[in-house]
């Protein structure tokens, strides 16, 4: 038995295996919601509908949304080039590093100073946490999964040393930072929520991405170095040091994220700012296909589950872990169902046994 792709396939069947795989995640799903005493369906109304049900909720799955935004987008823009950059959690962090440090450098600088260059420390830490890997995979050819992956809890660790030492707090003595300069907080977009200007960053680089991607060369060259490599080296396009691009620039959007996490929501560095956003970025920018709307309309899912989750959690009584379990349900199924769209499955022996058909037709004649 082997897998053999697929010729042609009708429009159909790719909307049709999303719906497919949805329906599957929901079934799965229903299983440990059930075992934990919940109605399914009251809990899948209240996962997805009631988030939406209400201005005040809406807002809240906007705010989840906005660091979901920036590392789906970050891992979305390595992965097109064919670069597999599973560290914008690492880089993510090392962006809420780069603002803080400059938050508690300079505290008192004015707001139209201190928010481009709270954003601007963001990108470049994403970015330098970024140069590593894409420098060993440049030299030396050094997997970049590995390296990127691998320097994830190195930043965390890099994060929990700066908290219990030079930055723990003077006042309370926890192990969290001071606050940064007033002068670093990202107003709110919308007058009385809590959605952050963070958000519109987010969309303008979602807008920048789709431009670049769809309508411009480069984005035509970066598709063809991820689709195929050696057919756009041998066309002359430097696929290499295209890559090494694309790394970077990936670094310093989830290093956005990083920077718009701590001046728009927690003002300060936590052990805990990042909340696993990296590792739902690679969830989010598979989902979304690689595309830069997807990347919006998926992570808008994730955080609207997200929200649904402590709604469940409180009313229904149900561990709030089990959104987490409905996203990565959400992702086998989803993948699963890709893989069949793309490859059918092909009987050997039935292979061998047209094979010997064909050859004792051949031998008479």
């Amino acid at each position: 038995m082997r897998m053999v792709l697929r010729g042609h396939e009708p429009r159909w069947v790719a909307p049709a295996a999303v719906a497919l795989a949805i329906l599957v995640t929901v079934a799965l799903t229903a299983i440990p919601i059930r075992l934990a005493g919940a109605n399914p369906p009251a809990a899948f109304e209240r996962y997805l509908f009631t988030p939406l049900s209400s201005t005040a909720n809406l807002y809240e799955v906007l705010l989840t949304a906005t660091p979901l935004l920036f590392t789906g987008l970050a891992v979305a823009i390595a992965f097109r080039a064919g670069y597999w950059n599973i560290g914008a959690e690492g880089q993510f962090l090392a962006g809420a590093i780069g603002t803080t440090a400059i938050g508690l450098g300079l505290p008192d600088l004015p707001a139209p100073l201190a928010l481009p260059l709270g954003f601007l420390a963001g990108a470049l830490g994403g970015v330098l946490w970024a140069t590593l890997p894409a420098w060993l995979k440049r030299r030396a050819n050094i997997d970049e999964v590995v390296t990127t992956l691998l320097l994830n809890p190195v930043a965390l660790l890099v994060v929990q040393g700066l908290l219990v030492g030079p930055w723990r707090n003077s006042s309370s003595g926890f192990t969290d930072s001071n606050r940064i300069g007033h002068g670093y907080d990202l107003p709110a977009l919308l007058p009385g929520t809590r959605v952050h200007w963070g958000f519109a960053v987010a969309l303008v680089a979602v807008v920048l991405t789709w431009l670049v991607m769809s309508r411009t060369a480069t984005g035509v060259r970066i598709r063809a170095a991820g689709q195929a490599p050696q057919a756009a080296a041998f066309s002359g396009i430097a696929v290499g040091r295209l890559q090494w691009r694309c790394a970077l620039v990936s670094g310093g959007v989830a290093g956005l994220g990083g920077a718009s996490q701590v001046m728009g929501v927690q003002h300060q560095l936590t052990a805990g700012i990042s909340n696993s956003y990296g590792y739902t970025g690679v969830i989010i920018a598979t989902l979304a296909g690689l595309s830069a709307v997807g990347v919006l309309l998926v992570a808008g899912l994730l955080a609207d589950i997200t929200v649904g989750a402590e709604n469940v959690s409180l009313v229904l009584q149900v561990p709030a872990q089990l959104g987490r379990v409905f996203s990565a349900l959400l992702l086998l199924v989803v993948l699963s169902a890709m893989m069949w769209r793309r490859y059918r499955v092909q009987l050997r022996t039935h292979t061998r046994r047209r094979s010997r058909s064909s050859a004792a037709e051949e031998v008479p004649a």
